[in-house]
């Protein structure tokens, strides 16, 4: 049975972001059954648990004998199980590795930037000065993320992928303002993949982990 690493509790303002959602979410989409383990504050410090994660972090993947960090790898690692989420004809699973590296390093931190100024350094007279720089960098990938998407509802393939899954958890990282509404076919895109079966079981299994824990 896989195994996957999530916290027991977060802030009320990453519930429902937190990338063990990532995991979850292409699990759902393959059929693969899992369990979780909920690390307490104390745990993820332990030694045992930085021997899995080196950096105290979620999600942890396991799997026979198999330990995985970092939510890319471990999707691509579920993405070739399955050609729900990766493509077999080697040129499009090239791409589609492409744009999954593109969700985490184009555009995932120029989107972190902006919400760390927003949710935690809003009322700071530096976080003031830098924004606009930080927004703007967002709105240029944004744009060019939507005049692609308004020529396809997927990355690539012409069909959902492991790409998708990163690409759309990257973007919700923003719900707290409406910059991806401003951009029609992002926000299209967006509202699709977040309404696809496997993404509400996974949001809800990460939900109610946090409800149990909270009512425990």
């Amino acid at each position: 049975m896989i195994k996957l690493s999530a916290f027991r509790s977060v802030p009320d303002f990453a519930k429902g972001l937190v990338r063990d959602l990532r995991v979850r979410w292409a699990l759902e989409e393959v059929g693969l059954p899992y369990d979780v383990r909920l690390l307490a504050d104390d745990e993820k410090n332990s030694a045992e648990y930085r021997a899995l994660q080196p950096f105290g972090q979620v999600p942890v993947y396991e799997e026979d004998g198999l330990v995985l960090f970092e939510s890319g790898a471990i999707l691509q690692h579920i993405a070739d199980k399955s050609e729900v989420l990766m493509p077999r004809d080697a040129a499009s699973r090239a791409r589609v590795i492409a744009w999954m590296y593109c969700a985490l390093n184009t555009i995932e931190p120029s989107v972190l930037n902006l919400t760390v100024i927003d949710l935690f350094n809003h009322d700071q007279d530096w976080a003031k000065t830098r924004r606009p720089a930080e927004l703007a960098k967002v709105e240029q990938r944004f744009t060019a993320l939507d005049e692609r998407l308004g020529q396809q509802d997927y990355l690539e393939a012409g069909r959902f992928s492991a790409a998708d899954i990163l690409m759309t958890t990257v973007l919700r990282n923003l719900r707290h303002c409406d910059l991806v509404a401003r951009y029609p076919a992002l926000d299209a895109y967006l509202k699709r993949n977040e309404a696809r079966p496997a993404f509400k079981r996974a949001l809800d299994a990460q939900m109610v982990d946090f409800k149990d824990q909270a009512a425990a």
